[in-house]
């Protein structure tokens, strides 16, 4: 399968949760003037016209009351027709890039796939951009992509280089890695116990090291505190975050889901681990409740259309951004993970939707510029 597995979709936190017009640049800061970087997740199931996943979102995001979710650059017919995503094209992916950097985004996040997959294809138009250093960017990638211990994954051969590339996201100099959606079966199964995990997570820091890019800062994504007690000490992994958060929560206001994402990350720090809070643009995946991806075969239509949040408001969206960097202003990392860029049809989306609708992107550039006077953000022309 090209897309993912269904780890986002039935997130529990209270049980196996998980989770053009602006110009110019900020540079959020702590007060005593160090900065941190801004992140946002990428799931780019929109490049790949006819692919499994690209078909599965427009058929999602087609029905009446989820059209306004497409992003800018989808084709969304007047009379209601199907909404259609075009052939890929560098020059939107270069306003992506001119865009995410005015609102203050320091770095993508791409979740990664295969090479040859179609979900790899927003990764080949970034790195094919003439402006893509404006956007640095880190890899999230999922337990199953470092395959196991008899026959070890794409991944583990081909990110350490990616990781020496100078428009890799650093922390303290250290590339930045995301590795998630583990499960103590799934280590059992693939690499015989924690010991053959370890062992792969060591020889992935050596191939890293080997191809110049140093060692890795490897961040655990889960929302489950215990599993983030016993594994990153036990994996040698240097912080932990998670790659969204909810509780299953049925019509609740947006409050209710930034509440639940602040005491997550509360909860992390807790555990004396450097952090990297992910702050929630929205949770509210109904168009495929209604639609279900072929991806997520759990799903039958129309069951928990009652479970979503509320989309949040532009100044509501402001402040729960702010939380986030404030908060990681005062974790070793100095990082903030945004839940996401384009995650459209799941409910957590900052790029612009269909035909240009900007506010969560303005929100964002307000909370990237809040701890700093305006007139001391840094600016460059897009």
């Amino acid at each position: 399968m090209t897309a993912r597995n269904p780890w986002a979709a039935r997130i529990r936190l209270s049980r196996r949760a998980l989770l053009a017009g602006l110009t110019g640049l900020a540079v959020p800061a702590r007060a005593d003037g160090a900065p941190v970087a801004i992140g946002a997740i990428r799931w780019d199931a929109w490049y790949a016209p006819g692919s499994v996943p690209t078909a599965a979102v427009e058929r999602a995001l087609t029905p009446a009351s989820w059209r306004d979710r497409a992003p800018f650059f989808a084709q969304v017919p007047a009379d209601g027709g199907p909404i259609r995503m075009p052939p890929p094209d560098q020059a939107v992916m270069d306003r992506q890039i001119a865009l995410a950097a005015a609102a203050g985004i320091d770095f993508w996040a791409f979740v990664s796939y295969p090479a040859a997959a179609s979900m790899s294809e927003g990764f080949r138009l970034y790195r094919a951009s003439a402006i893509r250093s404006r956007v640095k960017f880190a890899l999230v990638c999922e337990a199953v992509r470092w395959g196991r211990q008899d026959a070890p994954g794409e991944a583990l051969a081909t990110h350490p280089a990616l990781l020496a590339d100078p428009d890799c996201q650093r922390v303290n100099g250290r590339p930045l890695y995301f590795l998630g959606f583990l499960s103590d079966e799934g280590i059992a199964e693939a690499w015989g116990g924690i010991a053959g995990l370890r062992a792969a997570v060591d020889g992935f820091r050596r191939r890293a090291r080997d191809a110049g890019a140093g060692d890795p800062f490897i961040v655990l994504m889960t929302p489950v505190p215990d599993q983030a007690r016993r594994w990153v000490p036990l994996l040698g992994l240097d912080g932990v975050s998670a790659y969204a958060w909810q509780a299953g929560a049925r019509a609740a206001p947006y409050a209710a889901l930034a509440q639940t994402a602040e005491r997550g990350w509360a909860a992390q720090a807790a555990l004396g681990i450097p952090v990297v809070p992910t702050a929630m643009t929205g949770w509210d995946r109904r168009p495929r409740v209604q639609n279900p991806v072929p991806w997520e075969g759990w799903q039958r239509p129309g069951e928990g259309m009652d479970r979503f949040y509320t989309a949040p408001t532009p100044a509501e969206l402001t402040a729960h951004l702010r939380r986030a960097i404030a908060f990681a202003a005062g974790q070793a990392p100095r990082t903030a993970l945004v839940y996401a860029w384009n995650e459209n049809d799941e409910g957590g989306w900052l790029v612009p939707a269909h035909p240009f609708e900007d506010a969560r992107l303005r929100a964002m550039r307000g909370a990237a510029c809040q701890p700093l006077p305006a007139d001391r953000c840094l600016r460059r022309a897009d």
